[in-house]
């Protein structure tokens, strides 16, 4: 097991004091760092002036080093994400029977939940400083990125305001995941709201809204795991996630052998997006991709019925929205037995775009025709419900003002950042919502056929548009 590291010994020589201390998850090393160099207590080049204990593991911890560590100290400042406090906890027991008189400070500074930004950590970090070494932040020493920092924030905040609106984190543009949840929505609808047991990945921003699905989330790969206390007899099966990534991680044992083995009647949602998408887009098992290096193009399908499961679906266009929301509702009102696998399959966007823009960028360079697609929305025909941002959730997907002087409510837009995925208009289809989406397919280096085509269409159009025209004007 690695044991955890301190900086305490290396930064000796540019520590100016030893009374205070820091302790820390591995994770937090870098913000933390990071606030300290704005307060003026380190450089660029990581030597703290503040005595740094960063831990690699947290659990154990090792009661030797850590008492070595605070001895002598009169506070310490445990930056821990999330709660419970349990290292906080375990460091106040650890030093009491020691009989270690270091005050413990932790929650107390910084906030119980959310994530520790790097706002958020100057801020804790600063109280800290403030109320057991405040001469250190007044000593000539404070670093000129603060003032810069300051003036930069306050500089974006007056340029973004009232121009940008406040949305939670979700998914990219276009990203492949997205219809699932849509799909996910439609079905609940009609057959009412099931527990949904999540996974680590790219996928769990479908807790938050538009989507609100999700009830449990134990960790990378433990999506089916997760769902198998709710595998009973009575009432509604429960729906997991996997992604990819997690399946080849460990979800093929603990969540689909695990559900195989004690004859689960859950839904299991494998999302194939053809990467560890939310890692950086590491090539998996089943990756399409040739890899030199590696061995892809393993179906994941192959690997859940090599365990026993007999009843599987793969999707491989997750933005038909209409098929995915039927598969799903067949394996939640089927009466076959057993786990029920839905292998939903489209390429991760982002690195599809990586992919696909430098080949498009050179076959313009080359003078080559090269088509694109872009998706709007009729204003004239907008109905201004909406519904398609609540299903869809799309970055792309804004407001805009009513062209009809006699309706207020703002119209859908379709901003710039569209990619085309077209799951816009396959949402207001399977939800049957309206018919305002449109699909436009923009030409580079068009051919003469192309720009003759292009000139039928816009007599043919501008002909009937004045035959409108006509009409109103005569009404």
């Amino acid at each position: 097991m690695a044991r955890p590291t301190t900086s305490a010994s290396s930064c000796r020589a540019a520590c100016t004091t030893d009374d205070i201390g820091i302790v820390m998850q591995g994770g937090m090393y870098n913000t933390a760092l990071r606030a300290l160099e704005i307060l003026g207590l380190a450089d660029v080049f990581g030597e703290s002036r503040v005595p740094l204990y960063v831990l690699n593991v947290t659990y154990p911890l090792i009661d030797a080093e850590l008492i070595r560590f605070c001895a002598g100290k009169k506070a310490i400042l445990i930056i821990e994400e999330g709660q419970p406090e349990f290292i906080e906890q375990a460091v106040n027991t650890i030093l009491r029977r020691a009989d270690v008189a270091t005050r413990v400070e932790g929650k107390s500074m910084l906030p119980m939940a959310g994530e520790y930004t790097g706002a958020v950590m100057k801020e804790g970090v600063r109280k800290f400083i403030t109320a057991y070494r405040g001469d250190l932040r007044g000593d000539g020493r404070t670093s000129i990125a603060a003032s810069l920092q300051s003036e930069r924030l306050a500089k974006a905040r007056q340029a973004v305001a009232g121009k940008v609106h406040g949305r939670p984190p979700s998914f990219c543009t276009g990203c492949p995941e997205r219809p699932i949840f849509a799909a996910m929505k439609l079905v609940e609808r009609e057959l009412g709201p099931h527990h949904v047991s999540c996974d680590i990945g790219c996928h769990l921003f479908s807790i938050l809204p538009p989507f609100n699905l999700g009830n449990s989330t134990m960790g990378y790969g433990l999506g089916g795991a997760g769902a198998a206390a709710f595998s009973v007899a009575a009432g509604k099966r429960a729906i997991a996630l996997v992604g990819d990534g997690g399946f080849w991680h460990n979800g093929l044992a603990s969540s689909v052998g695990n559900a195989v083995f004690n004859k689960s009647d859950n839904v299991l949602i494998v999302v194939d997006n053809g990467y560890a998408a939310a890692t950086g887009g590491q090539d998996v098992p089943s990756s399409g991709g040739d890899n030199s290096m590696r061995a892809t193009k393993n179906p994941i399908e192959k690997a859940v019925r090599g365990v026993g499961v007999d009843w599987v679906r793969t999707i491989t266009r997750t933005y038909d929205v209409g098929k995915m929301r039927d598969a799903l509702k067949e394996a939640l009102t089927t009466a076959v037995k057993g786990p029920k696998v839905i292998i939903a399959q489209s390429e991760c966007m982002l690195n599809k775009e990586r992919r696909v823009r430098p080949l498009m960028r050179k076959r313009l360079e080359r003078g080559e025709r090269v088509v694109r697609e872009r998706f709007g929305v009729d204003p004239d025909t907008c109905t201004g419900d909406h519904s398609c941002i609540r299903l869809s959730g799309c970055p792309s997907l804004t407001l805009a003002p009513n062209p009809d002087p006699l309706r207020r409510e703002p119209v859908t837009k379709v901003i710039n950042s569209c990619v085309g995925c077209g799951l816009c208009g396959e949402v207001a289809h399977a939800a049957v919502l309206c018919p305002s989406f449109y699909r436009a397919t923009i030409i580079a280096n068009p051919t003469s056929w192309d720009r003759l085509k292009d000139k039928i269409r816009g007599a043919v159009i501008g002909w009937l548009q004045r035959r409108i025209d006509g009409r109103l004007a005569a009404a």
